[in-house]
Parts: C-alpha cells; structure tokens; sequence
C-alpha cells in the first residue's frame, strides 16, 4: 500500500475524531465560531513548536518561501475557517455523520469548479456520477411537506450548510496544496510543517479578533474549555499535518477519494457515541453521494 493512502485514511480518522469532540462542545458553551476557534487555538502552539525542533533532527535550514505561497495559503486558511463553522452549525441541524456526508461532496464540487474555472473536462461517466451525487444530496435534504415537491429540501438551512461546507473545504484544499508546493524543499513533512504553522497561526490570530468583535465572551469560553479543546487541537493538528502531507505527495482528488472513509468513521461515531440512528432515506443518500464521489474521482 502506498504511502500517500495510508497517510489519507490517518487523516480521515483524525479529522472524525476532531468534529467528533467539536460537536460535543458546540453542544455547550461554545457557539460555532468558538469550536472553529478552537480548532486553530490549540493547534497553533504545537505545531510552530515542531518546526524548529524538525529542523534541528533532521539538520535542515529553513527553506525559501515562494511570493505565490501567500495568496493560496489566506485562500486555504479562509475557506477551511468558513468549511468547519459550516460543518459545526450544521450539527445542530442534523445528525453527526449526515453533516459529515454532506461535506464529502467536496470532490463532486471540486470537478465542477474545474470544469467552470479552469476548463477541466468531464466524461459523460463523470455527469452521470456527478447527477447521482445530486440525487444523493436530495435524499439527504429535508423531507418536503405533504405534496411538496422534493427540490424544496434543499432550500433547508441544513442542506445550504452542507453544500457550502464542501465548497470551502473544496477550495482550501486547493489553496493549501498550492501553499504546500510554493514551499522550496525536497522534503514533504516539512513543506507541509511549514505551511500548516504559518496557516494555522493567521487562522487563529483572524479568527480571535472577529469572535472577540462580534460574539464577546466567546473567546474566554474557548480558554475555559481547554480540558476537550486541548484534544481538538491536537487531533486536527495531526489531521492537517497528514493531509498536507498527502497533498505533496499526491493529487487532491485522489487523496480525497482515499478520504471517503471518513464516511464510515461517522456512521461508527454516530451510533457508538451520540446514539443517534441513521433512517434508511439518509442511509441511501450517504450511499449515492459516497458513490458519486468516488466515481467522480475515477472517471475525471
């Protein structure tokens, strides 16, 4: 097995594991914005701490940083800030391995912004993958009233949520591969070190300043709440390292795909830990947008 999958499924573990501890917090003291924050707060220290101690191990200097890292990295860093509050509000909405779903169509959504942008084609496989997917967002959308029409589900504030978290996770993706690559070094932990320790350090300098503006007392909520906090960070520390790591290594769809198993972390997630149950119309659409994903991924 290669390198690049196993280091994939590692991140999707770790990336469950950490929504997995945000919701139970955003279910308490903390509002959306005070998870999101405290995803980057508890990331931030360990991983500019790793930095100079990888160097000195593996007797490295610093490597060069090209001008173009900049405008990929605020891009990466933006959108996963507005991915996560996404994902976390919709929790409230939905159950936790629907949300987690609902964020996997960021590969579909990836497909048709490279179509759109750049130009990439797509097989008619491809369409027919991705019209599957939207079959499978259907299912997962609210379930209209009696006699309304099923395209009413998704003016649901659960389903917005959920196609906006996979678009800004679309995009940091994106943003934070090009990041990885702007980095000159032969070495790919430390690219992806590097990059992380800069974007996870703007995340939550930006993020503090808008909470302490627009929802006060949310930022000493997260200080208090450092027992759990402490283990989100650390866990999406681990998640994004691995990630980042993928992403020198391989191409973000591919790592994606590999990524699906995300899905399954959830579902276990769900039940074993929330006790929440999963209805057999949300069982079918997990099903159909976890197919168009990967279907999308092998035919683009």
């Amino acid at each position: 097995m290669e390198l690049w999958v196993i280091i994939s499924v590692a991140a999707a573990a770790f990336q469950t594991l950490r929504f997995m501890l945000q919701k139970r917090l955003s279910m308490g003291t903390l509002s959306a914005g005070g998870s999101t924050l405290a995803r980057f707060w508890y990331s931030a220290p360990f991983v500019t701490a790793l930095i100079p101690v990888y160097l000195m191990v593996r007797d490295l200097s610093l490597p060069t940083i090209a001008p173009n890292f900049w405008p990929y990295a605020l891009a990466g860093g933006a959108s996963q800030i507005l991915a996560t509050w996404c994902v976390i509000a919709l929790f409230a909405q939905r159950n936790f391995a629907v949300g987690i779903t609902f964020k996997k169509t960021e590969v579909v959504q990836t497909a048709l912004v490279g179509f759109v942008v750049l130009g990439d084609r797509i097989s008619p496989v491809g369409v027919a993958a991705v019209l599957v997917g939207l079959i499978g967002v259907l299912a997962l959308s609210e379930a209209p009233p009696l006699g309304g029409r099923i395209w009413a589900g998704l003016r649901s504030r659960a389903t917005f949520l959920g196609i906006a978290s996979g678009a800004f996770f679309a995009l940091s993706a994106v943003g934070y591969r090009g990041a990885t690559l702007a980095v000159e070094s032969p070495d790919p932990l430390l690219r992806a070190g590097l990059s992380l320790a800069i974007i996870t350090v703007l995340q939550a300098v930006a993020l503090s300043f808008w909470l302490a503006v627009r929802e006060p007392g949310q930022v000493s909520h997260v200080a208090g709440a450092w027992r759990t906090a402490l283990w989100i960070g650390l866990s999406g520390l681990a998640g994004s390292l691995c990630w980042f790591t993928a992403f020198t290594l391989q191409n973000a769809a591919l790592v994606f795909a590999v990524g699906q198993v995300e899905v399954i972390f959830s579902i276990l997630v769900a039940t074993l830990f929330f006790g929440e149950r999963i209805s057999r119309r949300e069982a079918v659409g997990m099903a159909l947008i976890t197919l168009s994903v990967v279907a999308v991924v092998v035919v683009r």
